[in-house]
């Protein structure tokens, strides 16, 4: 498409955060173009940057490196041609519909006369006429989002921002929602020149997307681009569209890397310190279980999906705890279970902590915590002691969440112990042999 449609383009963007020894990079060497008539959606992982992409591209806060283009000029300050929709409905619960939407017409500066009737015109065109006077505790969740939309386009910007808009709503909320937001852009009936949404759900982002931007994290950045060719309405079970799923699913999802890479660092060591998924053991091994009870070799990761009831995030999460403890491989969209993790599966529960021991005892930041331990007087730390090492190799809410999770998969394998009234964490201890009196 010629240049004179782009609507919004960066170029070699970064964003980090803090500084010295503690200067992360949330998102890395961004380049990114969105042209009229595009329905583009970033789609990664949680942590991966796409909130903080669309906050750089409305105006909300400015890239530490790089260019922000709009319409071919430097962007400086809030795009005004731009508006973004939030997961959450940051309503204003005092304020009624009508007011609500007639907010973001007096911060453009519409004229009083102009704004009740532009108001009135959106809340009626997101399918909201008869509750002009209702307050946001007298709506559902999917009606408290419409009043969202119906603000965001009430302004008519040329670039709508969406950010999981759909994400805090139940399944037939967002599935209603989804349909009516489709609607309204295909059909023309929002001056709205291109759309641009975060989500981290895939079959959302191939239902809607005209293309689809794949991120990954540690740090955030581009990895891949995904055209989707097929017309709308779209058929979720035609074989093109599940072919798109799947061939996503494998984009993100990857393939099971060498040990060295998998595993990481240790902190202070060269090398990324791999961050451990924020997972619940039990659920690893339901994941386990499933696959194990399976005569299949390999197993589709978007079937997956469904089969176990949990989002695409979370999936990931377990897949990723299961490569790193050697209990599956990734290749080509498919999960198969190793021969150690259909002896996780088929294990007791003592022999299941035994299992996961030995595994968490090979990955470096755990190995790093026990040499701390080890070292250390009575073989404990205080939290506080852990938590500021980890702040120089993680942001200081990931550290907090790192640490949680080394302290949750040390209990559960019973290597480890944690005193919450003093807040400090030590080697487990054998328990007291009992003498005869």
């Amino acid at each position: 498409m010629a240049k004179d449609h782009t609507i919004v383009e960066l170029q070699h963007v970064y964003q980090m955060y803090g500084r010295g020894e503690r200067r992360f990079t949330a998102v890395q060497d961004v380049n990114l173009t969105v042209r009229e008539g595009e329905f583009v959606v970033l789609l990664g992982p949680s942590g991966c940057g796409k909130s903080t992409l669309l906050r750089i591209i409305t105006g909300l806060q400015s890239p530490s490196e790089g260019t922000v283009l709009y319409r071919g000029e430097p962007l400086r300050g809030v795009n005004p041609h731009a508006t973004i929709v939030f997961q959450t409905f940051a309503l204003f619960p005092w304020l009624t519909v009508l007011e609500n939407v007639e907010v973001a017409l007096k911060a453009k500066g519409v004229p009083a006369k102009l704004r009740v009737a532009r108001a009135l015109d959106w809340i009626d065109v997101v399918g909201l006429d008869g509750f002009e006077m209702a307050y946001p505790r007298e709506l559902s969740g999917g009606m408290r989002q419409k009043v969202g939309f119906a603000r965001a386009m009430a302004v008519e910007p040329e670039l709508l921002c969406l950010d999981e808009p759909f994400s805090a709503l139940d399944v037939l909320s967002a599935e209603s929602l989804r349909g009516e937001l489709l609607e309204l852009w295909v059909g023309g009936k929002i001056p709205t020149r291109a759309i641009l949404m975060v989500t981290h759900n895939i079959d959302e982002a191939v239902y809607l997307a005209d293309r689809i931007v794949v991120m990954e994290k540690n740090p955030g950045r581009i990895v891949n681009e995904l055209q989707i060719g097929l017309p709308h309405p779209r058929q979720r079970k035609s074989p093109e569209y599940l072919r798109i799923v799947d061939q996503v699913y494998a984009l993100l999802v990857g393939q099971t890397q060498p040990e060295a890479i998998e595993l990481g660092s240790a902190p202070g060591e060269p090398g990324r310190t791999r961050s451990l998924p924020a997972i619940r053991i039990s659920d690893l091994a339901g994941l386990l279980e499933h696959v194990a009870e399976s005569a299949k070799p390999a197993h589709d990761v978007y079937v997956l999906k469904d089969e176990l009831g949990v989002d695409d995030d979370y999936l990931f999460r377990l897949i990723d705890a299961a490569e790193m403890l050697g209990f599956g491989t990734v290749g080509q969209g498919d999960f198969i279970i190793t021969p150690l993790g259909e002896t996780f599966a088929a294990a007791s529960i003592l022999a299941r902590k035994e299992i996961f021991a030995t595994r968490i005892s090979r990955i470096p930041i755990f190995r790093w915590l026990m040499g701390l331990l080890k070292a250390a007087e009575g073989n404990e730390l205080e939290r506080e002691v852990i938590l500021r090492a980890l702040e120089l190799e993680f942001p200081p809410e990931e550290a907090e969440r790192q640490l949680d999770i080394i302290i949750e998969w040390g209990r559960y394998a019973e290597l480890l112990s944690y005193d919450d009234d003093r807040e400090v964490i030590f080697l487990e201890r054998a328990p007291a042999v009992k003498t005869a009196a």
